[in-house]
């Protein structure tokens, strides 16, 4: 099968960026060789203007096959896998007519995908599933994306009769650290509007996504000998400690869900003498979103008038923000996708993403973009899994929104 052959030849690319690299994109050189395959299968499918740019962004095009004025409309998909989990040497599995039961992934290191703890295995039985071997993540985020876009713009290309208008296309590299968007050349793609194919559960749509910022805790302490401490020594590891304690325990990514916002920890370093705390603080509402900041920043200034000035510097910066600041008003964006997703799904789900897209920082760069679902689930670990019946579902989508912007 065209689109599964192609998503399997994907995955077999290891993408994975790296949050340690900013100074570079892509961050990782890796990711070049899947540009370059998609940039050459491009070209050869017959696409247009096909390019790659010295970052690894592909882009290409599908002319219009009518002369009607259509507004020229793109698809994003991201090629980069998260650093959280290997993306090297993936070896998938198809598991056909799945029974509803644990899914035994690797019998020699006991890796099980079990329906208790991941739930979402019920709605698919009896389809197909792409899965792992136990060892790496998938990488269905996003190279499904990838796979039902190309294999949309085929089905286009064998059926002349569905008229649509110019489409264009476009592969990036490192948007899960947060890095897909920055390079993006908006002007050249030259679209009115666009949708990631980023999404996760078959039928949903999203418009609404966090606000998002990163923050660094640095925590001086003063190291003494622990025979002669008293009234000396400044324990940067219990500083560390005490901030945490200053933000809500009960707003963190395990304890909040839909439009709840959070605090989260990401990573501790700490020795006597420093620490360093780093943080990404999310909300869907700016104001509320403003007053999290606010948050670190009192915290901050108060362990600093019992510790002393300089204690504990707090650095933020803001990362992306809502789309639907940009997309409220351009309600024909959104109903088209919904169109598009009930034909192909029988139904479509709207759903706040707790989380950010490229199409987040597209939205505010001047190309209104929302996200549409990949099919995959579990992303960023060895459990991920996509059901192929969801594929054919997220390409017949994209079809569809082409042929009903034409209409």
């Amino acid at each position: 099968m065209e689109l599964v052959d192609r998503f399997l030849k994907y995955v077999s690319f290891d993408t994975q960026s790296s949050e340690e690299n900013e100074a570079s994109c892509p961050s990782t050189d890796k990711q070049f060789a899947l540009a370059r395959y998609l940039k050459d299968e491009l070209q050869a499918l017959g696409l247009k203007e096909v390019e790659m740019d010295e970052h690894a962004y592909v882009y290409a095009t599908l002319p219009a096959n009518t002369e009607r004025d259509i507004p020229t409309i793109g698809f994003i998909a991201h090629m980069d896998t998260s650093p959280d989990c290997s993306g090297a040497d993936i070896k998938p599995r198809i598991i056909r007519n799945y029974d509803g039961n644990d899914i035994l992934l690797n019998e020699e290191l006991a890796i099980t995908t079990d329906v208790a703890r991941f739930p979402e295995l019920k709605t698919h039985v009896g389809e197909d599933l792409i899965v792992t071997d136990g060892r790496t993540l998938l990488g269905a985020d996003d190279k499904a994306g990838i796979a039902e876009i190309v294999t949309a713009m085929t089905y286009l290309m064998a059926h002349p009769e569905i008229e649509h208008g110019k489409i264009r296309i476009a592969f990036n590299p490192d948007e899960e650290i947060g890095a897909g968007a920055h390079l993006f050349d908006v002007e050249k793609f030259g679209c009115e509007w666009a949708y990631t194919m980023d999404g996760g559960e078959v039928g949903e749509l999203e418009y609404e996504n966090f606000n998002a910022a990163g923050a660094k805790i640095r925590i001086r302490g003063r190291n003494v000998h622990p025979g002669y401490a008293k009234g000396k020594m400044i324990n940067a590891c219990l500083l560390a400690s005490e901030f945490i304690g200053l933000l809500p325990k009960d707003e963190t990514p395990g304890t909040t869900e839909g439009y709840e916002g959070f605090f989260h920890l990401c990573s501790i370093e700490a020795t006597v003498e420093e620490a360093t705390l780093s943080y990404i603080i999310r909300d869907h509402n700016r104001d509320i979103f403003g007053k999290r900041k606010q948050m670190i920043l009192d915290a901050a200034e108060k362990m600093n008038a019992r510790y002393g000035a300089g204690t504990v510097t707090p650095a933020l910066k803001d990362q992306y923000y809502n789309m639907l600041e940009k997309l409220q008003d351009k309600p024909h964006i959104i109903d088209i996708a919904r169109r598009a997703i009930e034909e192909a799904c029988g139904f479509c789900q709207v759903v706040p993403i707790r989380g950010g897209t490229d199409g987040a920082q597209l939205s505010f760069k001047g190309l209104p973009c929302p996200n549409i679902f990949a099919g995959g689930l579990n992303f960023h670990g060895r459990n991920e899994f996509v059901p192929i019946q969801s594929m054919e579902k997220a390409m017949m989508t994209v079809v569809n929104i082409c042929r009903l912007v034409a209409e």
